[in-house]
């Protein structure tokens, strides 16, 4: 219901200075008060009852000059009147108005209502009761149209696309701002046309109160909607892999075929079954280690984007780590023996200098020292994109390391600290650990420690000690242990937490690309490639082709995608017309799940059942009542009236 009653003003004039005209009533009324008559003397024979008549006729003509006095002031005053236009509305209807339109165009807005979506359904309202010859602005989730007309847009409005993006009430908000005038006199009246799901009130929900905003709910039939939700391949040492494929919003009752497609060839097929809860978890069988273009399919009468799933799987590159490492511990070579890394170990003397440029990860490992010659390159190493992890040893010369650190940021060792210790906190928001746990664990086994170094950094902390001492410092390709690592000062390499630390800094250093990426998050992938300086590396997808924001190192090249693409499917990374690699997007599911925001829980705005309700309601708001007509109507009246005293009032 309208939550905005507006006072209704009193009588109104369009054109108050013909009033003044109504101060020429007083003419007539003077003429007649004071106009003198004379009167002539007939001799005449003294008869009583001829005087009685001429004085009663006397009377009767003075009656009838008040009368004709009369309706001719008020015939003169409805004519003045119906002049000056008199008219009754509310306050609003008499201010400028402005109009911005919100129309949601996201994913969401493909579901049906009698036959037609959503999307569907509020162009042609807009259409059909906006008034074609005012002006208006209207964006969508990415498109834009400032001070148009309805009819300019109307072609554009009924071929839009879907979007994957959604605005939020905040950003709908700010982005109206910026299309109405700054004219404090105007009423602006913000309509905002969407599902309305929960996620649309993400952030603030309080709109700007120089805004008067409608928001008109638009709601499918059926809010049930089959999502193919994430994949996870589960990797064999075998030949055969497992494909967990999970789903989301079906129904406990009915089994929904899926397909697997390598490009356009099914090769395998089965059925979903779903919980209680709506959800299903699907398993295939794929083949290791084996170029796969996959694309998973559903069929669901309800939302059509999430029906589908890309994902590639690429002959896999190994990751090259090399240990500079005194040790005789073997933790390093246990943590890296598998199939995704080419792992080396050497000692100091023993290490050919030339081989770095070739490496992904260079971990300095025990080393008491680090000579010039070494620090040399590393930073050329690191320069050129390498990940380089610096564990100390307990005698360690921390000024060759200072001298080191400080050349790649603002990072120095102090001296050694003697206390024994326990690494107590785990920063789940770093990028090592940001997908490690399900949740944040407070009772994991810490780790103990008797010797370590202070530092003095701007690296962010991703493991630190009870006293508040950092373990390990880094991000972006430079990681540095406080704590030498050797099992007589710290027990952490035979702690669970040791493997996705590691694992994680050597994932960094070669930024594979994943099964799938997801349209709307930045993605960044490496490939290995030698470009020249006028190369360039493309993506290409059914005629579809663009050039990715990319940056060359000596032995690869790193792609990163955020405005494109902005379609799902697989594409190709492309250098000189041959195939590198194949690369796979897809929607984000967050449209998937029909929750719908309750209305009633916002304040201030006026909410709409349906579009033409909405300007039937605007319409009333802005209406004016004329009178005008009806004071001509009364001047005619006045008119006839004065003839009727003429003719029979004697």
């Amino acid at each position: 219901m309208p939550i905005f009653d507006q006072a209704m003003l009193g009588m109104q004039f369009k054109h108050p200075e013909i009033l003044w005209a109504l101060f020429l009533l007083v003419i007539p009324i003077l003429i007649h008060l004071f106009q003198l008559r004379r009167f002539t003397k007939t001799p005449f024979t003294n008869v009583a009852m001829l005087q009685k008549v001429v004085s009663e006729s006397r009377k009767s003509n003075t009656l009838k000059k008040w009368l004709l006095l009369l309706t001719r002031l008020l015939l003169l005053a409805a004519v003045i009147i119906a002049f000056a236009q008199p008219f009754s509305s509310t306050s609003i209807a008499l201010k400028e108005k402005e109009t911005v339109v919100y129309l949601d165009d996201s994913f969401s807005m493909q579901a049906k209502n009698n036959g037609i979506s959503l999307l569907e359904k509020s162009v042609q309202d807009l259409i059909k009761n906006m008034d074609g010859d005012s002006r208006l602005s209207l964006f969508t989730n990415e498109k834009t149209f400032a001070n148009v007309q309805i009819k300019d847009i109307q072609n554009t409005l009924l071929s839009l696309p879907y979007s994957y993006k959604q605005l939020n009430l905040n950003e709908i908000g700010l982005k109206a701002k910026s299309l109405f005038s700054q004219n404090r006199g105007s009423v602006k009246n913000l309509i905002v046309i969407s599902d309305f799901q929960e996620r649309i009130s993400a952030g603030s929900t309080t709109l700007d109160t120089t805004l008067i905003p409608h928001f008109v709910p638009m709601r499918p039939r059926e809010i049930q909607n089959v999502s193919i939700d994430s994949i996870f391949i589960n990797e064999s040492l075998n030949d055969q892999s497992t494909l967990n494929v999970f789903l989301t919003g079906g129904n406990e009752e009915e089994a929904l075929p899926i397909s697997l497609y390598n490009n356009d060839e099914l090769i395998a097929k089965t059925a979903a079954k779903f919980s209680s809860s709506g959800d299903a978890k699907v398993d295939f069988t794929i083949p290791t280690n084996e170029q796969l273009n996959g694309r998973l399919s559903i069929i669901d009468n309800a939302l059509g984007y999430d029906n589908r799933f890309f994902f590639s799987i690429n002959s896999k590159e190994k990751i090259k780590v090399l240990a500079i490492s005194e040790s005789d511990s073997d933790y390093l070579e246990r943590l890296f023996r598998g199939e995704e890394f080419d792992f080396q170990k050497n000692r100091l003397t023993q290490l050919d200098y030339s081989s770095l440029g070739n490496q992904n990860v260079v971990i300095l490992d025990d080393q008491l020292s680090i000579p010039s010659s070494l620090q040399n390159i590393l930073r050329t190493f690191k320069t050129d994109g390498g990940t380089l992890i610096i564990v100390p040893d307990q005698n360690s010369d921390i000024s060759s390391y200072n001298s080191l650190l400080s050349s790649l940021s603002t990072t120095r060792f102090s001296e050694k600290v003697v206390s024994n210790a326990q690494l107590t906190k785990i920063t789940f928001e770093h990028p090592l650990y940001r997908n490690v746990f399900k949740q944040e664990v407070t009772n994991f086994q810490y780790p103990s420690v008797k010797e370590h170094f202070g530092i003095q950094t701007s690296l962010p902390v991703a493991l630190s000690m009870d006293g508040g001492d950092p373990f390990l410092v880094g991000d972006d390709g430079l990681y540095v242990f406080t704590v030498p690592l050797e099992l007589e000062n710290s027990n952490f390499i035979n702690s669970p937490l040791i493997v996705p630390t590691f694992y994680n800094m050597a994932q960094s250093s070669l930024r594979v690309p994943k099964p799938y990426e997801t349209l709307g998050e930045v993605s960044t992938v490496d490939i290995s490639a030698e470009i020249g300086n006028d190369d360039i590396l493309k993506v290409s997808k059914d005629g579809y082709e663009f050039i990715p924001l990319q940056q060359t190192f000596p032995n690869r090249v790193r792609l990163t995608f955020d405005q494109n693409p902005t379609e799902d499917g697989i594409y190709s990374i492309v250098q000189n017309e041959q195939i590198l690699q194949n690369i796979s997007f897809n929607y984000p599911r967050t449209e998937s799940q029909l929750k719908y925001l309750d209305l009633g829980t916002l304040e201030n705005v006026n909410t709409m059942d349906s579009v033409p309700e909405l300007f039937e309601y605007l319409k009333a708001e802005n209406n004016i009542t004329a009178y005008w007509k009806w004071f001509v109507i009364l001047a005619l009246l006045l008119a006839l009236i004065e003839v009727l005293i003429q003719k029979f009032v004697t």
